[in-house]
């Protein structure tokens, strides 16, 4: 299993134990919302019965009375009793500034609360959703010979509606919190991840300045020694030192400040596909066309690093034959410029299309899966581009789109 596929096989495992954590948390919570549920049915069962026994109790001492109506007072059930046609005829625990206090007052025999104004909308609604939550709980009562159905409809208590959306709180803030650490860490991490990079950068060009200068006096003292100007090895020898110079000075050149310059992408774009073509196969044919006349701020030895690794993906998806096409195009209404690099390769699977792009991927045994990163890195950090991978089909070719800004008012950024 490779990095990538080992990380997403624990990022989803993380998932699944979150999902299993979340589901356990509401599983439970609707364990004890159901069990409280239970309870209060039973609460609103009690006060139903106690309320029929003080209508239906005609003569009894006041000890019984006193004590019916401390168990039904003691009940704290949101309630509301209709007759058998629907008539609001009791209520309880309701909102006392939109109910007549004077029913209640009257019911104690207390008249020391003034009658405020009865609002019908409200017990309306409040009925409505009495009678969503719970089936309702029929009574008979006889009065003075006279039998009527009342049905007592009651809510959630405030407990179990503070039940019901608690988990839901919680896991929000637990899914806040994971998100903030995520994003710090992650910051952290690619933070750690720049230094490194720039500090092997760094070091890398200051390890190849020594031998370089080197194989450079070693070069024109074989020039001085065996008079050879014309000599075509010597001459490559020489290409090939510059090469190594500039990619010393491109290793050098991370985590800086690059200088841009505006430059005929068409020329710089040529200039290196004519240098790699002759380190490549003869199978393997290379066409640059499109726009001759479009400009682009450039960092040239960044941005030949960038045309040097996706040509070097595009030699290597053609197993030694086949086709590499550049086009540039020239956007002026949203000035940009546009390179488009094809092969006629082995082609990228759709689900591996930015997963390329991640450091350390590679399908070459002997790759450090670091090129596209880098590229990515120039493009983005270094030129404000974007580089994605246009188009792709398996055994059919490749096409990666450069895309980067032609004005002359851009700030460069630092990785």
């Amino acid at each position: 299993m490779n990095p990538y596929a080992q990380k997403r096989f624990w990022k989803f495992m993380l998932l699944a134990f979150a999902v299993l954590i979340a589901g356990a948390s509401l599983w439970y919570t609707n364990y004890l919302v159901k069990n409280i549920s239970v309870a209060e049915r039973t609460r609103a069962e009690v006060w139903a019965l106690s309320n029929k026994k003080i209508l239906e109790v005609v003569d009894v001492n006041d000890e019984f009375i006193t004590f019916i109506y401390s168990i039904r007072d003691s009940l704290e059930v949101p309630a509301i009793v209709t007759n058998s046609s629907g008539k609001i005829i009791f209520w309880k625990g309701l909102d006392s500034t939109k109910t007549n206090m004077k029913l209640e007052a009257q019911e104690r025999n207390v008249d020391k609360l003034k009658q405020k104004k009865y609002d019908p909308e409200y017990f309306k609604n409040e009925l409505e959703q009495m009678k969503a939550q719970h089936e309702p709980i029929h009574i008979r009562v006889t009065s003075f010979g006279v039998n009527d159905e009342q049905l007592v409809y009651y809510k959630d208590s405030v407990l179990i509606t503070r039940l019901r959306i608690f988990p839901y709180i919680q896991l929000a803030l637990i899914a806040l919190f994971l998100l903030i650490a995520y994003f710090v860490f992650n910051s952290t991490r690619k933070s750690e991840q720049n230094l490194v990079w720039v500090g092997m950068a760094k070091e890398t060009a200051h390890q190849l300045g020594t031998p370089i200068s080197s194989l450079m006096a070693w070069v024109e003292l074989l020039k001085a020694k065996f008079p050879a100007d014309d000599e075509h090895l010597l001459l490559e020898m020489e290409n090939d030192m510059k090469r190594l110079e500039i990619v010393a000075d491109r290793f050098s050149k991370i985590g800086s400040k690059p200088v841009l310059e505006n430059r005929v992408v068409y020329a710089v774009v040529s200039d290196f596909v004519n240098y790699f073509k002759f380190r490549s196969s003869d199978k393997i044919s290379f066409q640059v066309h499109g726009d001759k006349q479009a400009q682009a701020l450039l960092n040239i030895p960044l941005f030949d690093w960038v045309l040097e690794n996706l040509l070097k993906n595009a030699v290597n998806a053609l197993d030694g034959a086949g086709s590499i096409d550049v086009h540039i195009l020239d956007n002026l209404v949203k000035e940009q410029v546009i390179i488009d690099i094809s092969d006629s390769g082995k082609g990228i699977p759709k689900n591996k299309f930015e997963t390329i792009f991640q450091p350390g991927y590679t399908t070459r045994k002997r790759g450090w899966g670091l090129g596209l990163s880098l590229t990515r890195r120039i493009i983005q950090n270094y030129h404000s581009g974007q580089i994605f991978v246009k188009d792709s089909e398996i055994e059919r070719g490749t096409t990666f789109r450069i895309i980067l800004k032609s004005n002359a008012n851009y700030e460069p950024t630092t990785a």
